[in-house]
């Protein structure tokens, strides 16, 4: 289980990072109950993408859930005022490192298909693999795609 100042740490890049109206931040105990399960990963990151505790200056985070050989990224959060410096793919290099040392070969995510992280993911070795019609809904009812991506860790 991870501890409270880990989940402090994340909550707040959490709410500054993720717009209210696409409705994708979690709660607090939504987050907590996650961590109980011994296979979700929290990787809390610096602003050049390295692995950090809650302890530190947190600019971005990953959360993930893993399964036998492969993992699912759950969320990934940067700080605003980071974006456009390179800590996406730093923090996405990092934990690709750490998933690998876990066991993990291949690692999917999912996100509506108007979300701009989808060039990041792109660049950091993604590809789309599916989609979901009208899966997503904004706080106004705007009905909005899932892309499932996946990446090969084992290649």
């Amino acid at each position: 289980m991870t501890d409270e100042a880990s989940i402090d740490a994340a909550m707040a890049v959490m709410t500054a990072a993720f717009e209210p109206r696409w409705r994708e931040a979690w709660t607090r105990e939504q987050l907590r109950d996650s961590l109980v399960l011994p296979s979700t990963v929290l990787l809390l990151a610096d602003r050049g993408g390295r692995s950090t505790g809650p302890d530190e200056e947190v600019a971005g985070f990953v959360l993930s859930r893993q399964a036998l050989d492969e993992e699912e990224l759950l969320l990934l959060a940067v700080l605003p005022s980071e974006r456009g410096r390179g800590l996406g793919t730093a923090l996405l290099e990092n934990y690709f490192r750490a998933a690998k040392r876990r066991g993990v070969r291949r690692i999917f995510l999912e996100m509506r298909s108007n979300n701009t992280a989808h060039s990041l993911y792109r660049r950091c070795g993604f590809e789309p693999i599916g989609v979901r019609p009208r899966y997503y809904r904004s706080d106004d009812g705007q009905a909005l795609d899932a892309i499932t991506f996946a990446r090969r860790l084992d290649v």
